[in-house]
Parts: C-alpha cells; sequence; structure tokens
C-alpha cells in the first residue's frame, strides 16, 4: 500500500470530531489552532486532538517553524522547497505522499520563474493539510480562471545527483533532464517505443506534463551505466 492510499483511508478511520463531542481540553486545542495562522484544522489535526496534549504542543512547534521563524522568508521558501519534490508529482503519481522522496533539482531561468511557483503553491496546500481532492479542485479553478500560469519557452531542470530517492523502489533512477511543457505524449511523441522522451503518469489536472530526458552521466562526472 503507497502512502496516498493510506491517508484516504486515514480519513474514515478518524471522523471529524464536532465541537459538542470534543472534551474541554481538546476544545482549548482546537481553538487555539483555529485562531492561530493557519485559520482553521486541516490536514493531521483531527487524528491528533485525539491526544490533546500532542496536538498543542505539535501545532505550536509547527507554527513557530513555519510562520514566525528567524529565517528570512526566501531561505524559509528555499527550505519549503527541499520538502517539495514529491508533492509536485502528478496527482494519481505513487510517490505524492511518500516522506523518503528526495530528487535534487536546479532549475533553469524560465523554470525558476513560471515553474517554480506551482511548487511553491503546493508545497504550501500540503503544509496546510489539503487533500489531494482539495489540491485538485484549487488547480481546476486556476485553470478554469485562466490564472495558471504555464510554463515559459525553454522551462527545464536537470536532475543529475546520485542523492536521488524517487520511490521506495528505485531510489536513484538515472541522472536526467526535465522540460517542462504545456504540450500532450502525443505531441512531444513521448512513451513510444524508441523514444528518449518519458512520462509515466498523466498530469491532469495541471495543463503542464514534465517529459524526462534520461543521460548518461551523473554530476560527479561517474557513468550511469543506462541499460
Amino acid at each position: 500500500m503507497t502512502r496516498r492510499a493510506a491517508g484516504d483511508g486515514a480519513q474514515a478511520r478518524f471522523p471529524a470530531l464536532a465541537p459538542e463531542a470534543m472534551s474541554p481540553a481538546q476544545r482549548q486545542a482546537a481553538e487555539a489552532i483555529a485562531a492561530g495562522p493557519r485559520g482553521g484544522l486541516r490536514g493531521p489535526f483531527n487524528a491528533w486532538l485525539r491526544s490533546p496534549e500532542l496536538a498543542d504542543r505539535a501545532q505550536r512547534l509547527g507554527e513557530y517553524l513555519r510562520f514566525r521563524s528567524s529565517v528570512p522568508k526566501r531561505l524559509n521558501e528555499l527550505a519549503i522547497l527541499i520538502t517539495a519534490r514529491a508533492w509536485d508529482a502528478e496527482f494519481v503519481n505513487p510517490v505524492f505522499w511518500n516522506p523518503h522522496n528526495r530528487g535534487p533539482d536546479c532549475l533553469n531561468p524560465a523554470a525558476a520563474r513560471s515553474v517554480l511557483p506551482h511548487m511553491l503553491e503546493r508545497t504550501r496546500w500540503a503544509l496546510e493539510g489539503l487533500s489531494i481532492a482539495e489540491m485538485r479542485k484549487r488547480t481546476e479553478a486556476e485553470v478554469a480562471a485562466k490564472t495558471y500560469v504555464l510554463p515559459e519557452p525553454g522551462a527545464m531542470a536537470y536532475m543529475l545527483s546520485k542523492q536521488q530517492y524517487l520511490s521506495d523502489d528505485v531510489h536513484a533512477w538515472h541522472p536526467h533532464l526535465m522540460f517542462f511543457l504545456a504540450a500532450s505524449d502525443a505531441d512531444m511523441g513521448a512513451n513510444l517505443p524508441g523514444s528518449p522522451m518519458i512520462h509515466p503518469y498523466p498530469p491532469a489536472p495541471d495543463p503542464v506534463t514534465t517529459y524526462l530526458v534520461a543521460v548518461r552521466t551523473w554530476s560527479d562526472g561517474t557513468d550511469a551505466m543506462m541499460k
């Protein structure tokens, strides 16, 4: 079972606590969370409230790290981005909630201007506790309102580090380039026999596809020994 599947089932195992059903300690912890910068109870808090002391301590730590840290905003966003790699995956990609996922990226200027904002936005949604269904709705709303920013021409990234952990089955896949395009697989010839262009999961509702092209050499100069 992937973590995504486990997370989907977690909502059924922990029904939402109605205020009138909460103990005084649970109500106090819930009110503190809702009155803070998050503005509501989402994500793990419903489960954590089963132990109100845990909920209170965890939410205070999270609030400090996210909203009150002395780290400059730009560095804080960089730290967020480091955790963002799996959340930038397609919604149907089984690695979406994998806590081990790690893929060091190097974005070119075009991608930093037009793709990075989506990565940061998706990460903030995840840190707010939104489910995949809620993220899909927000994405669909952006597309419908024509506020979804498409990649600039030439937007791409390099993933050449051996420090990849792209899935529990294959940690370091291959060094590869990533091209961000508002195009379909048919347009690009992706996944066809003999094509160097790979795209394993459909991106919908995002109107952008990330195409992978494997290369032979890691960032340290060693051969990737592709087969």
